[in-house]
């Protein structure tokens, strides 16, 4: 079929073309614009599709279950119950529209804007910083208000970080075994990146981005000594970090000893009460709806602990199969990766496997800090949590996989991309 259309890419034809020929006018009849539209669909992963879709409406009940009581409180007192819930939701209609535009640009469009993303980003980053520009929420100023909606640059530079790594990592393929030309260039433009970062301060994204990036280093076949080595200067700065500033070692030490009597009540009162809502959802759950732990108990109940409600409320069996369904999304997003790499397409693959270790980690980060093994740190689920920016961007890294694994079978067919 897609010989016959002269190989051209069923995702890139221009909205007349896809006007039935009852409409149009042209010589394209209704029953094989119905047969190129199937022949689309057939090309797209459902499984893929439907596990995402799947979190993001568990997200979007749990997002509301979450936030239904928040009203009761005098901050939220001029709220309505569905405020969050038709927020979230509006969110997902955006996240949907935007995944929709990315699905659309092939992933050779992609390489050749990747080194002008990664400046806007850090322009972004940059502008978020300045007073009176940047809108500063909980001491942090992480967005950019553009009265309609609220976007935070950390998120974008997420997606915009792996598909200049990916690039970087390609046009670098012949001196991969050299530190000045390969690693000392990214190390320097991820000190910047995470310099910008901290002054936000946002250690959580700097550490997602940074595993990213030299992840997707690693996988393009740099020097495994050299990587490594520099992998420990970073765990050694990440320890400095620590070490010099006082909340985050106050947050180490109350991790170490959450139950502690004063350490319960400040710094670890999150984790304590997250435990507690684990401990009461046992393996059922209570029950949707059901949380007691969301009554103004827990903080960020809908954000960064929206884990520890799905546990109280559906048990060991909800948190198992939102686990599950996120292990079928990143390693959907390898085996797609090792396929485009298969095909030569070495920077679709480094892009597929990049938001694969962007999802494996911020996933791995945040179950742990609701689970208590990690220290906590502020990393939103992704899919589920409430928040626009991060809803919009995942959404729009997993439409560029769903791209690559687009035209993996559109090149299998023998089709051009």
């Amino acid at each position: 079929m897609l010989n016959k259309w002269k190989k051209k890419d069923p995702a890139n034809l221009s909205f007349k073309s896809l006007i039935p020929a009852t409409a149009s006018g042209g010589g394209l009849s209704s029953s094989m614009y119905a047969n190129r539209a199937t022949s689309v669909s057939q090309s797209i992963d459902q499984g893929f599709v439907w596990a995402v879709l799947s979190l993001l409406f568990l997200g979007l009940v749990m997002v509301y279950s979450a936030t239904v009581a928040l009203p009761d409180s005098n901050k939220y007192a001029e709220y309505q119950t569905t405020h969050f819930l038709l927020r979230h939701a509006v969110s997902i209609g955006v996240a949907f529209a935007a995944a929709f535009c990315v699905f659309q640009i092939p992933l050779k469009t992609w390489q050749n804007l990747a080194p002008l993303l990664f400046l806007c980003c850090i322009a972004l980053l940059v502008l978020v910083l300045i007073p009176g520009i940047g809108k500063e929420v909980n001491g942090a100023r992480r967005w950019l208000s553009l009265y309609v909606l609220n976007i935070q640059p950390s998120e974008l530079m997420k997606m915009c970080a792996i598909i200049y790594a990916a690039d970087y990592t390609v046009r670098k393929q012949a001196y991969m075994q050299r530190f000045g030309k390969v690693l000392l260039p990214m190390f320097m433009a991820m000190f910047l990146v995470g310099m910008l970062l901290l002054l936000e301060p946002d250690m959580g994204a700097f550490i997602v981005i940074v595993t990213v990036v030299f992840g997707i280093l690693f996988l393009g076949g740099i020097n495994a000594r050299v990587f490594f080595g520099v992998l420990i200067a970073l765990a050694g700065a990440f320890a400095l970090l620590i070490a010099f500033s006082d909340y985050r070692r106050a947050r180490l030490l109350a991790y170490l000893d959450p139950w502690e009597g004063d350490n319960s009540l400040n710094k670890a009162y999150q984790l304590s009460h997250s435990l507690i809502a684990f401990g009461r959802g046992e393996f059922w759950g209570v029950g949707l709806g059901g949380s007691v732990e969301k009554l103004h108990y827990l903080p960020e109940a809908h954000t960064d602990f929206l884990l520890a409600v799905i546990g109280e409320e559906l048990g060991f069996v909800g948190v198992t199969i939102v686990i599950l369904l996120f292990l079928y999304i990143i390693k959907k997003c390898f085996s797609v990766g090792t396929q485009a790499i298969a095909l030569e397409r070495t920077f679709s693959g480094l892009v597929a496997k990049g938001v694969g270790i962007w999802l494996g980690v911020q996933c791995f980060i945040n179950m742990g800090v609701n689970l208590g093994v990690l220290p906590t740190k502020g990393l939103t689920l992704p899919l589920m949590s409430y928040g626009g920016s991060a809803i919009l961007v995942t959404c729009a890294a997993l439409a560029l996989v769903l791209r690559i694994d687009f035209e993996n079978r559109t090149m299998m067919k023998g089709g051009a991309v």
